[in-house]
């Protein structure tokens, strides 16, 4: 009797839980979680694949992702591996591919020691160990935008603020004044993170933009990360690396990926170098708990790396080819706001439009010119502060030349139709 009381009481009482001594919480995922941005520029991606299955052609021009093939020398080496197993590779990277990084750093002027280099799964793990292990939680890193969007993404996972100084199209998103710059450094300010050649911008940062950055990071003891993914795609001007100068060779990170370069997106290989013993082996330690990157990935790209000329150069042609063709293009297109850019395979341009997002979704949505339309990446994805890049949108030298012409020759009849419908 005494135990039915007891629970019928229980039952309809509003107190707390006897048996804890604090209050219940509620179920949520945590705030980190809460402010991960999905990807900017696979938002539209499922309304262009709705309009190709009702047989509307689409010209991608939103993402990032080299058409042409992979060298034949990857799969010949995933053949060649003779291990009976496909064992856990060491958490800094197989033999194999340290010393190809090595090789392929020094092919370009750059000398990095084997054990100054982790080897990452893509470009995007090394920016992640180097956010980590620079910055404490709510520490800054100081950004350009428009930046690649998913800098942000990164940021969040390591608990990192990105503090964004703004850059102008006007100039083709070249650095502002050093003193523009130091304007945004504060007490919690860790590194500047910079992209040259760019994505999405297409600029390479010259000799006197890096070393105005060098200054500025030996005057603030701050890190300088360099993410040169785009290395050997530089057009204009030279891609000159951060590693070259040695006045911050304590201070500098470089942070590189073979997926652009090789067409090897989806093999996952990249890397993150330094002569700053406890950076490498604070990356080693991240290394560690996530074991390993994929053995035989690491086994496939060594010979790239190896000889890279050999593979990057007839790719760095076609897409200077495809870099020409679009710039051309653009000039028949009335109202475009754009420049050239000196690398890379994007370009941020300015639409005459008031919304970019609102006429890339009306022009993958509605709009198509003998049964083709455009999948575009509106550009306030790769901004920071709101409203910014609200006009503009990216564009990626993803298809062949007259693929590229077509693609261009229908946006220029869809704003023409859009700004009558939208004044």
């Amino acid at each position: 009797m005494e135990h039915e009381t007891f629970f019928k009481q229980a039952s309809t009482s509003t107190l707390k839980d006897p048996f804890l001594s604090t209050p219940r919480r509620s179920l949520a995922i945590s705030r980190r979680a809460q402010e991960m941005q999905a990807s900017p520029l696979r938002k539209l991606a499922a309304i262009a694949e709705a309009r190709k299955k009702q047989g509307t052609k689409v010209y991608h021009l939103n993402i990032g992702q080299p058409d042409l093939p992979t060298s034949a020398a990857v799969f010949e080496a995933i053949r060649n591996f003779n291990q009976p197993t496909i064992a856990y590779a060491p958490s800094n990277g197989i033999p194999a591919a340290l010393s190809a990084w090595r090789n392929y750093f020094k092919h370009n002027g750059i000398e990095f020691e084997e054990s100054e280099m982790i080897v990452t799964a893509g470009g995007s793990e090394a920016i992640i160990f180097a956010m980590c292990a620079v910055c404490d939680a709510n520490d800054e890193i100081i950004v350009f935008e428009p930046f690649y969007t998913n800098y942000n993404g990164f940021a969040t996972i390591a608990d990192v603020r990105l503090r964004a100084v703004p850059l102008s199209i006007a100039n083709g998103f070249h650095l502002p004044t050093e003193e523009e710059i130091e304007a945004h450094i504060n007490p919690r300010t860790r590194a500047i993170l910079i992209c040259s050649p760019s994505n999405p911008t297409g600029t390479i940062y010259s000799r006197a933009e890096l070393e105005m950055l060098v200054r500025l990071v030996k005057k603030h003891n701050l890190f300088l990360l360099s993410d040169e993914v785009y290395r050997e795609f530089a057009y204009e001007a030279e891609s000159i690396s951060v590693a070259r100068f040695s006045e911050i060779a304590d201070r500098a990170i470089l942070l590189d990926s073979c997926s652009k370069r090789f067409n090897v997106c989806g093999a996952r290989i990249g890397v993150i170098a330094s002569h700053n013993n406890a950076v490498i082996q604070t990356a080693l330690k991240f290394g560690m708990a996530r074991l390993s990157v994929a053995t035989l990935e690491q086994a496939a790209v060594a010979p790239l790396l190896n000889s890279p000329d050999a593979y990057t150069k007839p790719i760095v042609e076609e897409f200077h080819r495809r870099r020409d063709a679009v710039y051309e293009g653009l000039k028949s297109i009335p109202g475009v706001t754009f420049y050239k850019p000196e690398g890379a395979f994007y370009i941020v341009i300015g639409l005459p439009v008031k919304d970019s997002e609102h006429f890339a979704r009306w022009l993958i949505e509605q709009y198509q010119y003998e049964n083709e339309t455009v999948l575009l990446a509106p550009a306030q994805g790769f901004y920071a502060t709101p409203h910014k890049g609200i006009n503009e949108v990216r564009l990626a030298f993803m298809l062949k030349v007259e693929d590229l012409q077509k693609s261009l020759m229908i946006i220029k009849r869809a704003l023409e139709q859009y700004q009558r419908s939208n004044p």
